[in-house]
């Protein structure tokens, strides 16, 4: 056995002074998750669980660790928004994952301008520079490997509408690195950037 590799179990303790599971599936985009109530209640709130995973149809996905207000609202209207978070948000995000009522309008709680979408109902993040309009395609409570129902919901949707801001756009190609997207780490507190610094290119073998 190579006791240069720290090994563990996760159904047992980890041994760390932080889980490290988050960091190592990291930095992770941020899911910044704008759904409404059926009584037109807004409601936005970031997830850290959140990826892109299909081409044509375009199709995202978060999952909820609890079925949350997101969760609830999506499932009733079949509908949601994601919006970029930048560095200069960043801070309105945090704010944003507070743990209020569900009569509470995250975007008004945290200063953002809730603009209206072209195809979906519900709104997105004005100040964002980057979000798409969803419709839902599956929610599904997940399970562990023994089949038991896990209180974990993965929220499935089409991308119907893309909204970019013209200035990330270069020759047609979008400029991540001026984008400078937040992402999350694995600590506590730890979330990352992107620029410029970063970028490599690489191609595919033909």
């Amino acid at each position: 056995m190579n006791d240069d590799i720290h090994f563990y179990e996760p159904a047992n303790s980890h041994g760390l002074a932080h889980d490290p599971f988050n960091a190592l599936v990291a930095p992770r985009p941020i899911g910044w998750i704008s759904s409404q109530d059926n009584n037109g209640v807004l409601n936005l709130a970031p997830y850290s669980f959140f990826n892109a995973f299909n081409y044509r149809p375009p199709i995202v996905g978060f999952s909820s660790i609890g079925y949350k207000d997101s969760v609830r609202n999506i499932e009733a209207n079949g509908e949601f928004c994601w919006s970029l978070v930048t560095r200069p948000l960043a801070e309105r995000m945090n704010e944003t994952s507070a743990a209020v009522g569900p009569d509470v309008d995250e975007f008004a709680y945290a200063g953002l301008t809730a603009k209206q979408s072209r195809i979906v109902a519900v709104p997105h993040v004005a100040e964002s520079p980057v979000s798409f309009e969803c419709k839902v395609t599956k929610v599904l409570q997940l399970a562990g490997a023994d089949g038991k129902e896990i209180e974990t919901w993965m929220v499935l949707g089409e991308v119907v509408g893309v909204h970019i801001d013209r200035h990330l756009l270069r020759d047609g190609i979008y400029d991540t690195a001026a984008a400078h997207p937040v992402m999350r780490g694995g600590g506590a507190a730890d979330y990352f950037t992107v620029d410029s610094r970063q970028q490599f290119r690489m191609y595919r073998p033909k």
